[in-house]
This record gives structure tokens, C-alpha cells and sequence, in this order.
């Protein structure tokens, strides 16, 4: 009786290398003896003495062709096509090794030596050998894998996919699926939106027309998914693409290109399609070596160290050859999970650092200890709806914090300062924007006072960021929708977390001091577009599955983001999508000494004595382009401009 248990115990074990080899050879045997007793039987001269002396030969040059291709290395029960490729090889291999002495024997050893019997073999027979052996390896490799999987994944599903992109990259996402022990891929074809390749083949399959695939070739094939497999990963080519099949209901993948998995180090696999995918544009590449050549042997600071940005910025610095590197935020959990992320590989070089930009003579104290040497500044309150709640919070963190921080690198003599901003700082309507522009004012008037070399980058919204619209809708999914949206015609620009960080550290090399970097972000993307998309991917219909409502505008939030202010120019850069602005530095003086009496008042005011309109007004002052909207302190630009009239 056949004992299941015990065979699938020896099935899940790896078998010792040498086993693997002694099994091949064993095949070899046996097929050179087939081989031979075909042939000899044929010809009526079959001698099995003369037949084991010759296998003897046989048996060393494939040990050695083995070896020397390491066939019996591979995972047995992993065999895919590179298997079969190197077996295929190594039998091509061991037949030369065969042949060549061969054809030399029968040139100048004659028969009746014991060399030109034992050595001469038969052309036929080799041909026959290396067949037979070819077909018997990869038989033996294929049937070990069947009955691995039918004893240990016995329910596994079919599933008919496709794959978009006729080239390198859809060989490996064909290559993955095929090697999928979860389920059993049946790939249909290629397609491709390019007509010069369509009507080929490619791994023996048809190159189908993107637009020939429809919901009648979908239900005959019965497909179920799509895989995205192209080496430019072109948003505007993804949005067409993804737009046609989202129309044929089929469920949409991706594989990352070459280049993303070489920066991120991700792992070679096909994914969900994500809506960072389809942000509309191409995504920034920056590979400036000078960045590592920057931060070498360098005591770097990163405020906000907990946050989107400063959490990426981190684990992006982290890779790179620093001395010391500071990690501060007042957020302890979040601080504490990047902690252990970057413990594991950077357990000596990174301090974090439970600690408030707000409190001067604290972050003295780390300016005394740890002497930094630059510093990335990403510490701030964001939300425009909360912050127009909490001016005094706003105005504390977003103004005064990084007053301080500026005032000590400064005092210290820190080589480079870069403050990280936000496009809402550009004609504010908001707390929080003008808090930032206010912010920026102040960092960028700093380069007059000492060494430091103070620079300010300014970008859009990031996707995925803490609090962003992707992560509120995919809750709002989640629950059964409806995805709110506050107008149907607000937009805005949109880059990725790492898009953001890399520019943070392209302006820390660019920046000579006194600049203010901006980012060429493409078309503002309407977010009722973004909306859709998002219920497509996963998979909803809308309106029928999952609706969008419109709420209004919420306190302090414009339609359209704006990246540079009316009076602003921009002066271009070695990089063709990093832009520097060219700021209003009117009044510059006069601006800075209100900053320092705005910051005076809320460092000595009291709890109790809190007036958020007499803060915001003093905040007006300073950002005099900040113009509230949709907000109680839409009455204070009345009063100025009442009074401009008055008098006029």
C-alpha cells in the first residue's frame, strides 16, 4: 500500500545536490542503453560488455557537462522554461565533448586498439542519446513538478490572462505567470497598440491588436485578467490603455519597469495597478550622482522624520553614505515605526529623536550634540480645513518652528538648510499656506546673515501622503461610498512620495542659497477624473456601484493650485523640470521684523488670551497677497481693503 504521507513528506524536503546528480546520470544511462539497443537490435550486433565500456565514457563527459552547467542546482519542483533552456544546453554541450574525440579517433586511431574501440562511438547513436536524454531530463523535472502539485496544490485556479506590451518585459510577466504556483495562468496572447508589431508572435503566442480585443473576444476566451507589461511605463499611454479594458470588465495588473524596481528595490512581481500609475505624465527621473558626493560623511538633520515626507526622505538618505544621520519628529508612534524599519540595516548611524521644532532651547540642544552639518527641514501642520480651525498651532509649528530652526543653523554655521514646502503657499487662502509662505519669507531671507546656504522647495499635493484624497477615498470605498468631493471642477497637481523626496535632495545639491525651487509638475489633474479612475480599479462601477457626492468647498480651499504667485518668474535649471522661482523680495526687512513680532506674541501669549483673528491679522500683514476664502477671516481683508479706500 502506497504510504501518501511519507511521499509528500520527501516531496517537500529538498533533496541533497548530489541526489539530483546521481538521478540525471542514472537517465543518461539509461537512455545511452536505449540508444544503443535501438540501433545495435537494428543492425543484429548488440553488445552489452562493449555497450557498458562505452557508457562508462558517456557517464564522465555528462558528469562533467553537469557540473560545469550546475543543472542539478535548480529547485525541482520550481522547473520552468530557464530549466529547460539549461538542460537543453548542457546536452548540446555534452555532445561536442562526445563528437569532437570521436571524429579525432576515427581519423587516426584504428580499430582493434583498445582506444579506437572504446573511445569510437557511433554518430547515429549520439544523436540518438542526446535526444532521448534531452526529452527524459526535462520530462523527469516536469512530472516531479505535476505530482508536487497535484499532492500539495490540488486547488488551484485556472485563469485566462493577457498580457499588454509584445516585448522584453511581457516575456518576463509571461515567464512569472507560468511559474505561479498559486494559480495556473493559461496566457491567451500579446496585445499591443502598436500596428508594426501586431500579426507576429512572440514565446509561440499570437500579437493581438489593442482594439480587436473586445467584450466578444473577452467571453469566448473567457479572460479574466490583464497584465500591464511595458518597459516605459508612459501614464498617457496607461490611461488609454487601462481605459480600454476597464470597459471590458476584466481585472487590471501591472509590472513595475526595470528602472522603478532598480531605484525602489522592489522585488521583480506583478501588482495591483495602482492610480499613482496613472498620474497623466511621465514620471521624474532625477539621477544626479552628486546628491551621494553632497551628503557623504555628513551629519544630516531631518525634521518631520515621521511624516510622508520626512519618512521617505529618511529611508532614501538612509541608503546613502552619510556619518550621522538625526531623525526628529514629536510624533512618537509613527517615529517609532521608522525606527525599527531602518534599525535592522542602519543600527549605529541613525538616532531618532522624540522632540518639537517649536522649543528653541531643545533643539539647541541637539544642534550642540550632534553638531549637524545640513539640514532637511519637513516638520509642519498641512491639513488647510484643520488649520483654519487652529491658526495659533499653525502659526506655532508652520512660522515659528521653522524660525527657529533657521535662526540655529544659522547661529551654527550649518552648511545647507532645506526647507520643504508646499504650493499653497503661492497666493494663499488659507492659514496654512500663508503660514508657509511667511515660512518661506523668512528661510529665504536668512542667506544674507551668515554661511548657510538656505533653500526652499516647492511642490504639489503627494499621493499617499497622511491625509491625502487617495487614502480618504479608498476608505470612503471601503465603507460602500460615496467618495466626496468638495467642487466638481477643483484640481490639482500631483507627484509621488518618492518624486517629492528625490527633489528635496536634488535642491539640497543644486541650491547655492536664496533659492526657491519649483517643480515642472505637467497638466493639474481634476479630481472627479481621479474619482473615477479609482472606483474602475477596484473594480466598482460608477454611478451603480459607487457614487461621488459633491460637498462644497471647505474653509481656506481654492479650486485651482497655483505653483508660482502672480508676480513670480521662474529662471531654469540644469534640470529640465526643476524651475527656480523668481521671488518678490520687496519689503523683505520690514516682512521679517513683523515674522519676529508675530513670533514674540505667540511664543508669550497665554492660553486664555488666545485671538486667532488678531494672529491672522498679523499674519496678513506679513502675506499680504493671503486672501481668505470660504472663512470667518474673510471679514479681516474687508477691514484692509475698507481701509486701503479710506485712504485713497
Amino acid at each position: 500500500m502506497i504510504n501518501i504521507t511519507l511521499i509528500k513528506k520527501k516531496l517537500r524536503k529538498d533533496n541533497p545536490r548530489w541526489v539530483i546528480l546521481l538521478i540525471d546520470l542514472l537517465i543518461v544511462f539509461g537512455c545511452y542503453a536505449i540508444s544503443n539497443f535501438i540501433f545495435n537490435t537494428i543492425h543484429e550486433q548488440y553488445s552489452t560488455a562493449m555497450m557498458l565500456k562505452k557508457s562508462v565514457f558517456i557517464l564522465v563527459v555528462y558528469s562533467l557537462a553537469f557540473t560545469m552547467m550546475r543543472t542539478y542546482k535548480g529547485i525541482i519542483r520550481q522547473t520552468g522554461i530557464q530549466d529547460a533552456t539549461k538542460i537543453f544546453k548542457t546536452v548540446w554541450l555534452a555532445f561536442m565533448l562526445l563528437a569532437i574525440p570521436t571524429i579525432a579517433i576515427r581519423y587516426y586511431i584504428p580499430k582493434g586498439t583498445l582506444a579506437g574501440d572504446f573511445l569510437r562511438l557511433s554518430y547515429i547513436i549520439l544523436f540518438m542519446h542526446s535526444f532521448f536524454t534531452m526529452v527524459m531530463l526535462v520530462a523527469a523535472r516536469v512530472t516531479y513538478r505535476s505530482i508536487y502539485e497535484m499532492l500539495f496544490l490540488p486547488n488551484r485556479k485556472n485563469r485566462n490572462v493577457l498580457i499588454f506590451g509584445a516585448s522584453r518585459p511581457g516575456l518576463v510577466a509571461y515567464s512569472l505567470l507560468r511559474d505561479d504556483r498559486r494559480v495556473k495562468n493559461h496566457i491567451v496572447a500579446f496585445v499591443e497598440d502598436k500596428v508594426s508589431r501586431v500579426g507576429n508572435r512572440i514565446a509561440g503566442l499570437r500579437i493581438l491588436y489593442l482594439e480587436k480585443i473586445d467584450h466578444a473576444f473577452i467571453k469566448q476566451y473567457n479572460i479574466s485578467e490583464v497584465i500591464i507589461a511595458v518597459e516605459n511605463n508612459d501614464p498617457e499611454r496607461l490611461v488609454q490603455v487601462t481605459d480600454h479594458f476597464q470597459q471590458l470588465d476584466v481585472e487590471l495588473k501591472i509590472m513595475p519597469n526595470t528602472r522603478v524596481m532598480l531605484n525602489s528595490g522592489a522585488k521583480r512581481e506583478i501588482r495591483a495597478l495602482k492610480i499613482e500609475d496613472l498620474l497623466g505624465r511621465k514620471a521624474i527621473k532625477i539621477e544626479n550622482p552628486g546628491i551621494d558626493a553632497e551628503l557623504d560623511n555628513k551629519v544630516i538633520l531631518i525634521t518631520g522624520a515621521a511624516g510622508s515626507i520626512g519618512g521617505e526622505l529618511s529611508r532614501q538618505i538612509s541608503q546613502r553614505n552619510y556619518r550621522h544621520l538625526i531623525l526628529l519628529d514629536q510624533a512618537e508612534s509613527p517615529l517609532y515605526d521608522l525606527q525599527q524599519s531602518l534599525k535592522a540595516t542602519h543600527p549605529d548611524r541613525v538616532k531618532c529623536i522624540v522632540g518639537d521644532v517649536r522649543d528653541k532651547v531643545f533643539m539647541e540642544r541637539i544642534f550642540k550634540r550632534y553638531r549637524p552639518q545640513m539640514i532637511f527641514h519637513a516638520a509642519a501642520y498641512k491639513h488647510v480645513p484643520l488649520m483654519e480651525q487652529n491658526p495659533y498651532e499653525a502659526i506655532w509649528t508652520n512660522l515659528v518652528g521653522s524660525k527657529n530652526m533657521a535662526d540655529l543653523a544659522v547661529a551654527y554655521g550649518i552648511h545647507k538648510f532645506v526647507m520643504v514646502s508646499t504650493d499653497k503657499a503661492v497666493n494663499p487662502t488659507n492659514v496654512m499656506g500663508a503660514t508657509k509662505r511667511a515660512a518661506e519669507i523668512y528661510v529665504n531671507s536668512c542667506s544674507a546673515l551668515g554661511k548657510t546656504n538656505f533653500i526652499v522647495t516647492r511642490f504639489g499635493n503627494v499621493l499617499g501622503s497622511n491625509g491625502s484624497v487617495i487614502p480618504l477615498f479608498e476608505k470612503q470605498m471601503e465603507h460602500g461610498g460615496p467618495l466626496t468631493l468638495t467642487h466638481e471642477d477643483i484640481t490639482r497637481y500631483f507627484m509621488t512620495i518618492p518624486e517629492a523626496c528625490l527633489l528635496v535632495q536634488e535642491a539640497g545639491v543644486m541650491g547655492k542659497g536664496g533659492e526657491i525651487f519649483v517643480f515642472d509638475m505637467g497638466k493639474s489633474v481634476k479630481i472627479i477624473d481621479l474619482a473615477k479612475r479609482m472606483i474602475k480599479l477596484k473594480g466598482y462601477r460608477y454611478p451603480e456601484d459607487i457614487d461621488i457626492k459633491i460637498v462644497g468647498l471647505r474653509p481656506g480651499e481654492k479650486i485651482f493650485e497655483e505653483l508660482l504667485a502672480n508676480d513670480e518668474n521662474t529662471q531654469k535649471t540644469h534640470h529640465p523640470k526643476i524651475m527656480i522661482a523668481q521671488v518678490n523680495r520687496e519689503d523683505i526687512a520690514e516682512k521679517c521684523h513683523l515674522i519676529q513680532q508675530l513670533s514674540d506674541d505667540i511664543t508669550t501669549i497665554g492660553k486664555g488670551e488666545i485671538n486667532d483673528m488678531k494672529l491672522v491679522q498679523q499674519l496678513k500683514k506679513i502675506v499680504p497677497e493671503f486672501k481668505s476664502q470660504n472663512s470667518i477671516f474673510q471679514d479681516l481683508d474687508e477691514e484692509i481693503q475698507e481701509k486701503i479706500i479710506a485712504e485713497v
